[in-house]
């Protein structure tokens, strides 16, 4: 198995939007102009391919992102210095194959050049509990909470701190 790791782009929208929306409500649903804009905007954006094909993703953002999402403005609101992840994706056929810990692993490594916590959330409900699992044996622990979508979703606010 050939594993390369790459900067996402744009032309990456087809398989990444399929894949970013399959797997919601634990992330939010995306369309192509959505896509660029966080691409445009984003400190951190890789894409693991296995054999040629794209089979996973990563988006991260700095302080002083326009990014509307509310999360990202919790942590801006909080916090002077982090890196943000808005969002993962594995294809399913490639899970438990440690591509999510390989992009983690480029996260941590960046906000630790940095100097700056590493930061994210959990869905606690509807409850992603394979996803805090993972977030827990990386190091991640609560450092806040909050309603979203109009009390549709609970999330646990999460850092890795440097």
């Amino acid at each position: 198995m050939k594993i390369e790791q790459r900067v996402m782009m744009p032309a990456d929208g087809a398989w990444f939007l399929d894949l970013n929306n399959s797997e919601v409500p634990h992330v939010n649903n995306l369309d192509q102009e959505a896509l660029n804009g966080l691409l445009s905007e984003a400190d951190l954006s890789l894409v693991i391919e296995v054999d040629g094909k794209p089979a996973a993703g990563l988006i991260t953002f700095a302080p002083g992102a326009g990014y509307a999402s509310a999360n990202y403005r919790w942590y801006s609101d909080n916090y002077d210095a982090f890196l943000y992840i808005d969002r993962i994706v594995v294809d399913p056929a490639q899970r438990g194959h440690g591509l999510a810990r390989q992009l983690y692993d480029q996260a941590w490594g960046r906000a630790r050049a940095k100097g700056v916590m590493l930061c994210c959330e959990v869905n606690e409900d509807p409850p992603n509990e394979a996803s805090m699992r993972f977030h827990e044996r990386f190091g991640f622990k609560p450092v806040g909470g909050q309603q979203t979508e109009g009390g549709k979703k609970t999330v646990v606010l999460l850092a890795r701190m440097p």
